[in-house]
C-alpha cells in the first residue's frame, strides 16, 4: 500500500527534494492502481502544479493554507480534540503505534501529522489500513471540501484518500463568508492566541495497556 505514503508525500512542505520525487510518486500510484481514473487525474494535476510553480510561491501558498488556517490543519487531532488535554495522551498512544512498526518521527513533527499517519498506514495490511483510514474520513471530507472551495489542487489528495477509504463525500457546503472569516488576519490572530493544547505541560506517561486510536467526530473546526 505504498499509495498511502505517496499521497502523504504530496502533502509535505514543497522542497526541491519533493519536486524531484514527483515522478516517482506518480509512478507508485500508477503501479498500484488503487485510485479511479478521476483520482489519478486530480493527482497528476497537483503534481504538475507543484512541478511548474515558483518554489517560493508554492511554499508561501502551502503555509497560508495548512499552517495558518485551523480548519485546514494537517494535524488530525486538531480537528478531534481541539485545545483539550486529551490530545496529549492521544499523541503518546499514536506515537507508540508508530514505534511498533519501527517508525520514529524526525525533528519536531507531531504524530498526528497526516503524512506521518499515512506512512504508518502504508505498513499495515490492506484491510487494517483502510479501516483506520475510515476513522479519519469525516476529517478528510471537511478539509477536502474547504480546499475545493478555495480552488486548491491539494483537494485532489483528500478526494483520493476518501476513495481509498470507500467513503462517499458528504457534500459539505462551505460558503464564501466562512472562507473570508478564515482568511481574516484578525480572526487568525484571535484563534492562534488561544491557550495551547498542552498548556505548557508535558505529555502524561504512557499507560501499560495499548490504546487504540479512533478519530471520532469531536471539536472539529
Amino acid at each position: 500500500m505504498k499509495t498511502f505514503k505517496a499521497l502523504g508525500a504530496l502533502l509535505a512542505y514543497p522542497e526541491p527534494a519533493l519536486v524531484d520525487a514527483l515522478g516517482e510518486i506518480e509512478a507508485v500510484i500508477a503501479t498500484e492502481d488503487l485510485l479511479p481514473r478521476a483520482g489519478r487525474t486530480g493527482i497528476s494535476r497537483l503534481s504538475e502544479h507543484v512541478r511548474h510553480s515558483d518554489l517560493l510561491a508554492a511554499q508561501e501558498s502551502y503555509v497560508e493554507l495548512f499552517d495558518r488556517v485551523r480548519s485546514l490543519s494537517l494535524h488530525l487531532f486538531e480537528h478531534v480534540h481541539g485545545e483539550s488535554r486529551d490530545r496529549g495522551q492521544a499523541m503518546v498512544d499514536l506515537a507508540g503505534m508508530y514505534a511498533e512498526k519501527g517508525l520514529i518521527l524526525a525533528g519536531q513533527e507531531l504524530p498526528d501529522f497526516l503524512p506521518a499517519f499515512l506512512e504508518y498506514l502504508s505498513l499495515l495490511p490492506h484491510k487494517e489500513a483502510v479501516k483506520q483510514l475510515q476513522d479519519t474520513a469525516h476529517i478528510l471530507d471537511g478539509i477536502g471540501a474547504r480546499l475545493a472551495k478555495r480552488g486548491s489542487h491539494y483537494a485532489a489528495v483528500f478526494n483520493a484518500l476518501l476513495s481509498l477509504a470507500g467513503h462517499r463525500a458528504e457534500h459539505i457546503v462551505i460558503d464564501e463568508a466562512e472562507i473570508q472569516r478564515e482568511d481574516d488576519p484578525a480572526e487568525l490572530d484571535r484563534l492562534w492566541a488561544e491557550q495551547p493544547a498542552f498548556g505548557g505541560a508535558s505529555c502524561p506517561p504512557r499507560p501499560q495497556t495499548e490504546s487504540v486510536i479512533h478519530f471520532h467526530r469531536g471539536a472539529s473546526r
